[in-house]
């Protein structure tokens, strides 16, 4: 097309802080969403994100300040959540659908009947990352570095959690107090990326990175670089493909990473299918090694 130009929109403050946060979101949903996918999380991870609207739906009628409200509700939901799945009295799948449905419900309800905005329902649904500003940068950037410094000064720990709970918990790993952190950390991810992909989507930037570097690698420790650095590069080419078609970002992105994990699934065939089956097996003789 004549009189295109791929980086117009970077003369735009508002577009320039859309890339970085979207970025920075990719990323840290790339890290944490290693453990999501394998500890088979990836329901509690999409019914998260629809209990943190309850929260964030609250702290605007309320009129507190969003990552106070939202954060301290979308923690305890958090906890919560993993404590039901821990303890598996009537099936974590239905114990957490009835929290994380609750919520959202009351988030509508909240929405609904004191009269918010209609634009402030859309925004928290599917994410408004070309209204996001500094402060949301920053919230993002903050939670990505606590995520990184978790993930590597309880590297071993969390890995021996991830793979084997009942054998690491046997051999003294405080798997429960793991477990905690792992969902504190998901639920600040969640807070922190909602406004920008949206609480329908979330799930998605949680899971596509990770199970595309699942095929592409059998090493733990390569998956937890790789699935950040596919996270930020989809949300990169989304953000950019997002302005140029007008299309919504959000979609944009988690598009752009399911086509990724379609080429991905295509090229590597069967024989990384195998390797995705056989990652457990690589790690846990190095850890009990250890």
């Amino acid at each position: 097309m004549i009189g295109f130009d791929i980086f117009e929109p970077y003369q735009f403050e508002f577009f320039r802080n859309a890339v970085i946060v979207s970025v920075l979101a990719g990323a840290v949903c790339g890290l944490i969403g290693v453990y999501v996918v394998l500890r088979g999380m990836s329901y509690i991870g999409h019914g998260l994100s629809h209990a943190v609207f309850g929260g964030a739906a609250a702290a605007s009628v309320m009129g507190i300040n969003y990552f106070l409200g939202a954060g301290l509700w979308g923690i305890a939901s958090g906890l919560l959540i993993g404590r039901v799945a821990r303890r598996r009295i009537i099936g974590a799948d239905a114990a957490i659908g009835v929290v994380t449905t609750a919520s959202f419900a009351i988030g509508l309800v909240l929405f609904a009947v004191y009269g918010q905005a209609h634009k402030s329902l859309e925004a928290s649904l599917f994410g408004s990352v070309l209204g996001v500003g500094r402060g949301d940068i920053i919230a993002v950037l903050v939670v990505g570095l606590v995520t990184l410094f978790a993930v590597v000064v309880q590297y071993r720990p969390l890995l021996f959690a991830t793979f084997d709970p009942e054998v690491a918990h046997v051999t003294g790993v405080p798997v429960a107090r793991m477990e905690a952190l792992l969902m504190t950390l998901l639920s600040l991810t969640v807070l922190v990326t909602m406004r920008v992909i949206g609480v329908l989507l979330i799930s998605a930037l949680l899971v596509t990175p990770a199970i595309t570097a699942r095929m592409l690698t059998k090493s733990f420790g390569r998956m937890l670089w790789l699935s950040p650095l596919i996270g930020s590069a989809t949300a990169f080419v989304g953000s950019n493909i997002s302005y140029h078609t007008d299309w919504p970002t959000g979609a944009t992105v988690i598009l752009v990473g399911a086509v990724l994990f379609t080429v991905v699934f295509i090229a590597s065939g069967a024989k990384g299918r195998r390797s995705v089956d056989g990652m457990d097996h690589h790690a846990e003789p190095s850890l009990r090694a250890a």
